[in-house]
């Protein structure tokens, strides 16, 4: 269908480029449609649209390919793809710990798929930037096809004449059309009161009639609209530093360690981790003789660091309680945005304190023990003549890429020591010495080749089992943080309230007007429209006209 060009029509209203039908009168702009027969197209009642122009320029073609129904299902079903691809082999987000090889991982554990899957940077699709791209545009195929029809829409419905023209009624999908016996005025009356007592908003300009009813109901769509925009704003404000965290964190009882993912801003106790276990007769028989837990526990304590925050600090953080919890499954501790859920547990034991001796190589004489906790020491032991200064220690030693010594995690996994010794046949200063207080770490990072000349003097070791310290248990707790959280909750409300507006009510509208004795009446709905047919001919039926619904139509749909 061609768009007409001149749009002034003659009732004298001057429309806009691309009207259809015009904004006043309701009469077809265009000559096809003004011949034709069938019923009028009734979207936007005929008000152009932005993305209808005839020559639009570089702003209005990216307009009108984000207007397109078309391309929004496209991306839609692009981004629906693009979904399901990540969800083949598991995120590298879902993984504990966080410093694994994940291309080793993913061959090792899938083969050659997964090898291919990490190479396509599938292990993190979420987090990728064509997602994201999807995800954007999506979102701006929302908000123009909103724009570039709720504001035609909107002037349509806004300012609707009373008086329409014959052909924009009588060329509606329920239309009625007859010569009135009766005075002309009582029976418009009588209408009008009928379909007051349907709840229809009635207007009238003499014998012409507009009644309405469910206006709001249009809005449904264009309501869902803004909650998936606001949705997909949520989303992607999860990649907003701080917005959103999925971490996790292993603590020994009566450690404290610092809450990951909040720049060690608050830090985490564990006072007692308690398990309970099934009794045997608790047990199905398919699972007597197993261990299964029932209920496990962290009794936790929540502090915020006041002082001293930070590993690039040299001091030791002063720390403030905050909150008090027992954290048990789907029961988790929160503070300020943030939750702590119990997600696992380890009743392995972990190294946890040593007490070591020296031993002066040279004359055979030992001294100590002394205590060496795994963290939070004392800095200084004084071993007969021999004077030990902490210099430094690494929970987990290793390397960095400039061949520097570094802790790769908070755990003692591999615990390492860094002493400055003094003593008889030393330095007055000093000499460096190295203790790695596990034998698969003094042999794995070559202690005596370290120490050198040193370790021919002296030694720091361990002397059996007993003095060795193991932790009881371990507890690994969930820690999440989600400020998006409640905008999605919104979006959804949003979307569920435009769904319901849209779908249980319906917008409908009848125009009449009565010329010299002959009504001519159209009925529009936007669904429907058996309901639609079956209130005019309630209307008419109680003006003394007994009229078939049925007979009313002129192509409208059933339902």
């Amino acid at each position: 269908m061609l768009l007409p060009e001149n749009t002034k029509c003659e009732c004298g209203h001057q429309n806009a480029i691309g009207t259809v039908l015009c904004e006043s009168c309701g009469k077809p702009l265009d000559k096809e449609m003004l011949q034709a027969e069938s019923p009028l197209e009734m979207r936007y009642d005929g008000v152009a649209r932005r993305s209808q122009k005839s020559n639009p320029n570089p702003i209005d073609q990216i307009w009108n390919f984000f207007s397109s129904v078309k391309i929004a299902i496209y991306l839609i079903v692009i981004t629906f793809l693009g979904a399901m691809l990540g969800t083949i082999y598991p995120q590298e987000s879902t993984f504990i710990s966080k410093t694994f090889d994940a291309a080793s991982h993913y061959e090792e554990s899938y083969g050659l798929p997964g090898k291919i899957y990490y190479l396509l940077g599938l292990s993190h699709t979420y987090e990728s930037w064509w997602f994201i791209g999807l995800l954007v545009m999506i979102g701006a195929s929302l908000i123009i096809c909103s724009l570039d029809r709720v504001l035609p829409l909107y002037r349509a419905l806004k300012k609707q004449q009373i008086r329409k023209h014959h052909q924009f009624i009588l060329r509606q999908k329920t239309v009625y059309k007859t010569r009135l016996e009766s005075d002309v005025n009582e029976w418009t009356e009588q209408v009008a009161d009928a379909l007051k007592g349907k709840r229809y908003k009635v207007h009238r300009d003499g014998t012409a009639l507009l009644a309405e009813k469910n206006r709001f109901s249009r809005w449904g769509p264009y309501i869902n609209h803004i909650g998936l925009i606001l949705f997909l704003l949520a989303a992607l404000a999860r990649s907003i530093p701080g917005w959103e965290m999925d971490e996790y964190v292993k603590i020994t009882d009566g450690d404290t360690v610092p809450v990951p993912g909040t720049n060690d801003q608050y830090y985490i106790k564990s006072e007692k981790f308690i398990v309970e276990y099934y009794a045997e007769e608790e047990l199905p028989e398919e699972l007597k003789g197993t261990m299964r837990a029932k209920n496990f526990e962290t009794k936790a304590v929540l502090y915020e660091c006041v002082e001293n925050c930070g590993l690039e600090s040299l001091n030791e953080p002063i720390l403030k309680e905050v909150k008090r919890h027992s954290i048990i499954v789907n029961d988790p501790l929160k503070y300020k945005g943030l939750k702590l859920y119990q997600f696992d547990f380890d009743l392995n034991p972990r190294l946890n304190a040593v007490h070591p001796v020296l031993e002066d190589k040279r004359t055979g004489e030992t001294y100590g023990p002394f205590y060496l906790p795994m963290k939070d020491g004392e800095t200084r032991h004084q071993l007969g003549p021999f004077t030990l200064e902490l210099y430094a220690n690494f929970m987990e030693f290793g390397l960095d890429s400039n061949g520097d010594p570094t802790t790769l995690s908070r755990d003692p996994n591999a615990p390492a020591f860094i002493f400055t010794v003094k003593g008889p046949g030393l330095l007055p200063e000093g000499e460096p010495y190295m203790y790695f207080p596990m034998q698969k770490d003094k042999v794995r990072f070559s202690q005596d080749t370290i120490n050198r000349e040193l370790s021919e003097k002296i030694e720091i070791r361990v002397d059996g089992m007993e003095n060795v310290e193991f932790s009881e248990a371990s507890t690994y707790l969930n820690v999440r943080v989600d400020r998006a959280l409640p905008y999605i909750w919104i979006g959804a409300a949003f979307s569920m309230i435009g769904l319901l507006m849209g779908s249980y009510w319906q917008h409908r509208r009848i125009w009449l007007r009565v010329d010299d004795s002959e009504l001519a009446l159209g009925a529009h709905t936007n669904k429907n429209w058996f309901g639609m047919r079956q209130d005019v001919a309630a209307v008419l039926k109680k003006t003394g006209i007994d009229i078939d619904p049925k007979s009313l139509d002129n192509g409208g749909k059933n339902a």
